[in-house]
């Protein structure tokens, strides 16, 4: 198992503070991998289109995928209290975004899933337009009034304050309270034509790349700040501790429930097609029931 394979995640520290080690040829006997960076709307749209073998996608992209890509059973983001945040520029009520214009990062995320499940609980009528927009343009756009609303996911937990911004949900906080389970927000997910033994190794270089990550973590940071567009190191750091946590070691049945959980309602809703029976099974050596 000599070939290279090709990796693509996003620069956000959580990703570079997990796959540092195995970027860096630092876990031994790990296949060689090539590095590529994209934003997970990019990497969405690579597994949709079948390019890459390994790639970091939002969860809710999976229905979509799964007859070519197998989620891994590690690496990815679940968690708790690091949901994404429905902003507002002044005090505003749930029922104030009906016909409302929200700008959202994308429409096949985890966080957009959330915010159609949280409207159709808490929005009568639900929301107007919805505006997809990038990123980083999504809290000036609220605060200048160009939209009603934002939902932003990631650092603007941490720096929403600065736009004077108030938070009107915390979908993590909707999902958790509705459902008892984690968050799932990225996922890894590789090439099935890799077949078994490779998918393994995929899974157990992942696994130690985690590991030496957590071991050390102060090896990881020059490579973390070199790709975090800019952010404060303490930003950074706060990032990494929300979303690298015991699921980005291993999913385990509690995280496998989370993400059947998410794209069951998902599917009730008609936001996703149904995953059929099987395509959501472990790989790569998880011990799942």
């Amino acid at each position: 198992m000599t070939d290279t394979l090709g990796i693509t995640y996003s620069p956000c520290p959580n990703d570079t503070f997990t796959f540092h080690a195995w970027a860096h040829g630092l876990v031994p006997d790990a296949p060689p991998v090539e590095v590529a960076f994209a934003d997970i709307d990019v990497t969405n749209g690579m597994a949709e289109r079948g390019e890459g073998d390994i790639l970091k996608v939002s969860y809710a992209v999976l229905p979509w995928i799964l007859d070519r890509y197998a989620l891994l059973p590690c690496g990815g983001a679940l968690g708790r209290g690091c949901g994404p945040l429905v902003l507002t520029a002044g005090e505003a009520r749930p029922a104030d975004l009906a016909g409302r214009t929200v700008a959202v990062p994308a429409e096949r995320s985890t966080a957009y899933l959330l915010f159609r499940l949280w409207t159709a609980a808490h929005v009568p009528g639900g929301v107007g337009e919805v505006r997809i927009m990038p990123f980083h343009e999504i809290m000036p756009a609220v605060r200048d009034g160009r939209v009603d609303a934002g939902l932003v996911i990631h650092e603007a937990r941490f720096t929403f304050q600065r736009y004077g911004l108030h938070r009107l949900a915390d979908l993590g906080e909707f999902w958790e309270g509705t459902t008892g389970h984690p968050i799932p927000l990225g996922a890894i997910v590789a090439r099935r034509s890799l077949g078994e033994e490779r998918l393994r190794a995929v899974a157990h270089a992942i696994r130690a790349s985690v590991a030496r990550a957590w071991d050390d973590p102060a090896a990881s940071r020059a490579y973390v700040l070199e790709h975090a567009q800019e952010m404060e190191r303490e930003v950074a750091e706060a990032h990494i501790g929300l979303y690298v946590n015991e699921f980005t070691g291993e999913l385990g049945e509690e995280g496998f429930a989370a993400v059947r959980e998410l794209l069951t309602r998902a599917a009730g809703e008609g936001l996703v097609p149904a995953v059929p029976p099987g395509l959501l099974a472990p790989v790569g050596g998880a011990a799942v029931a």
